[in-house]
């Protein structure tokens, strides 16, 4: 597709994370964008605001403007369950869904795709802001607000395109990237891949197009990426890991100060390289500091400096740039006080995310008292992995569970919240009579709605309390009420 000659697009849908990540980029192109979506309120409001992107909030077919010159619709819709994309399906513009249109721009650059279960987001954000600022002018698109970007898209004249890549429904198929930045491989969205084959399957598709120039930087700690990188990759498989050998390795990993320190290790295969390739003279590359909490952190950093690394970036600058860096909203965002209770706000929603959130969150916050108010995300994900959802809390002082959120894609289905607490109840009698992990005592509760949870808060918080809401829904509402006080 020739760019220059799309002047207006209209995206059904847009409040879409991925949406918004591609109506931001557009419009700084210079393309007029508009589009439509419920009422619901999102954090991708704000960076659509703060674009000055017009956004209708319902789904009518007279919505869609008579000049446009392209269509986008989130797969969350489709014909039979969105007017709007039932009108643009039997019209004369041309249609196209999120991905296809994503890939589109993907294909035509030098296309760097950061894919995985977990850490896409922070990884592709932390990447971009090193590349950005060492002068490689990338572009950038993340699926959440990125501060240091102002937005969720960075736009430059390189040729660079650096993205988060969503597995959901098999986006990647679309997708022809140059170099591919894989976290990690944990079997998710239930509702699409039928088995942990069929999920990993796509992964592994994926790293078959790497070309031979390209590159893989992969996560070395997850075993299934161990197994299937080299096999299947074309191109340069370089590795990273904390717990296991690999060509960069992060050791002597300590915090102090509101920081993680460590050190790293990096090794090159001389059949590989000649020496005037070599970007260092010695393989220790000494002492890296980060701002963000959690070893899950120490993995995306690892990620970011082996991809540097490769793309000739400086050592120096590669080590300002990784601590400067302080994260994206909804990733152990703080969003303030309430009656001096701190309130945080978190965007997992898988076990393996949860595990890794809490366990930085105590980290940092030591022995404060951990109040978690999960929201779960979607039915199909919530009873395929409900014995794990339900061994993923032990941290948390008190957990208060809300109904599922079911997403635009399913209303209902086969397992109710209150399945999850008594699961988390039966757990904890097994563990010391209600114990949590450490031995402090759980409290574990169902409140159904954001409205009673907020209110239940307001009357039981009390000072130096940790208040996280998590969950990819709108739980974060909660606390952006609580914090207005």
């Amino acid at each position: 597709m020739d760019w220059s000659r799309i002047k207006k697009i209209y995206l059904i849908g847009i409040k879409g994370v991925g949406m918004t990540m591609l109506a931001q980029y557009f419009s700084a192109l210079g393309i007029e964008i508009m589009g439509s979506d419920t009422a619901d309120k999102f954090m991708t409001d704000q960076v659509l605001k703060k674009a000055g992107i017009k956004v209708i909030e319902r789904f009518d077919r007279s919505n869609i403007p008579t000049e446009v010159d392209l269509i986008i619709y989130s797969t969350a819709y489709n014909n039979e369950t969105n007017i709007e994309v039932k009108a643009a399906l039997a019209g004369k513009v041309k249609v196209m869904t999120y991905a296809q249109a994503l890939a589109e721009v993907f294909n035509q650059k030098f296309g760097i795709a950061v894919v995985g279960s977990h850490g896409k987001t922070t990884t592709t954000a932390w990447l971009g802001y090193v590349m950005k600022l060492s002068g490689l002018e990338p572009n950038v698109m993340v699926g959440a607000m990125v501060p240091q970007f102002d937005g969720s898209a960075l736009i430059s004249r390189s040729d660079y395109l650096l993205i988060e890549a969503d597995e959901y429904q098999n986006k990647l198929q679309y997708f022809q990237p140059k170099v591919v930045l894989l976290n990690n491989i944990d079997y998710d969205h239930p509702d699409f891949f039928p088995t942990e084959e069929d999920y990993k399957n796509v992964f592994i598709e994926l790293i078959k197009k790497i070309p031979v120039k390209g590159w893989l930087i992969a996560n070395y700690d997850d075993p299934i990426i161990r197994k299937v990188a080299a096999v299947n990759c074309h191109g340069k498989v370089i590795s990273y890991a904390i717990k296991d050998t690999a060509d960069f390795v992060a050791y002597d990993i300590k915090a102090s100060n509101g920081l993680q320190y460590f050190k790293v290790k990096m090794s090159l295969d001389e059949s590989d390289n000649n020496e005037e390739d070599f970007k260092f003279t010695d393989t220790d590359l000494g002492q890296f500091s980060i701002q963000l909490a959690g070893e899950h952190n120490i993995s995306n950093a690892l990620a970011v400096i082996a991809a540097s690394v490769e793309l000739g970036i400086e050592l120096f600058k590669i080590r300002k740039y990784l601590t400067d860096f302080i994260g994206t909203a909804r990733r152990m965002q703080v969003l303030g006080e309430f009656r001096g209770a701190t309130v945080i706000d978190d965007y997992a929603h898988h076990p393996t995310e949860i595990k890794a959130t809490l366990a930085a969150i105590r980290q940092k916050y030591c022995q404060r008292k951990l109040i978690v108010v999960f929201h779960p995300h979607t039915f199909s994900r919530t009873k395929a992995l409900l014995d794990d959802f339900a061994s993923s809390f032990d941290l948390a002082d008190e957990l208060i569970v809300l109904d599922i959120y079911g997403s635009a894609r399913e209303q209902q289905g086969g397992v109710h919240s209150q399945d999850l607490v008594e699961k988390i109840r039966q757990q904890a009698l097994r563990q010391s009579s209600g114990q949590a992990a450490d031995g402090r005592q759980q409290k574990i509760r169902y409140i159904p709605t954001l409205a009673e949870c907020e209110k239940y808060l307001r009357e039981n918080i009390e000072r130096d309390d940790l208040i996280v809401l998590m969950g990819a829904g709108d739980v974060f509402r909660i606390g952006e009420n609580l914090v207005k006080m």
